[in-house]
């Protein structure tokens, strides 16, 4: 078995549970705002953004992230949230002046990369995409 055969053989697993850790930091963090609700309506508010977006955020993260982990929609959801995660940046952690704040905008802007190879290559074999497709 040849090197690349060996990684090849991982693939099917390796992209659910990758589905699974890009999104876990959406889902995490939209049921966190529900949670602390108040705090940040008022930090969206502070950085410019108007706190009546928040419940659409909660929404947007949860239901995203959810599609993600079970790989529904994968491609136009990912663009979604590459989208996001680069917006936010900008809109949050655009003082780059600030170490944390530097790196803040740069793990965003990492996490919308890896969106990106989930548009360019899908959800994988192990996905609700990837079932619904073999159906046809």
């Amino acid at each position: 078995m040849t090197k690349y055969q060996t990684i090849t053989k991982y693939q099917p697993l390796a992209a659910p549970v990758g589905r699974l850790f890009i999104a876990l930091i959406f889902l995490l963090s939209g049921i966190s705002k529900i949670s602390a609700y108040g705090a940040t309506q008022g930090y969206m508010e502070a950085m410019g953004v108007p706190g009546a977006l928040l419940p659409f955020t909660i929404m947007f993260e949860v239901g995203f992230s959810l599609a993600i982990i079970i790989g529904w929609k994968t491609r136009i959801v990912a663009l979604a949230l590459a989208g996001f995660s680069l917006i936010t940046a900008v809109a949050f952690h655009s003082n780059l002046g600030d170490q944390i704040q530097f790196i803040m905008f740069m793990k965003n802007v990492a996490i919308a990369g890896g969106f990106l190879f989930l548009v360019a290559h899908g959800a994988g074999a192990y996905s609700l995409d990837s079932r619904l497709l073999s159906r046809v």
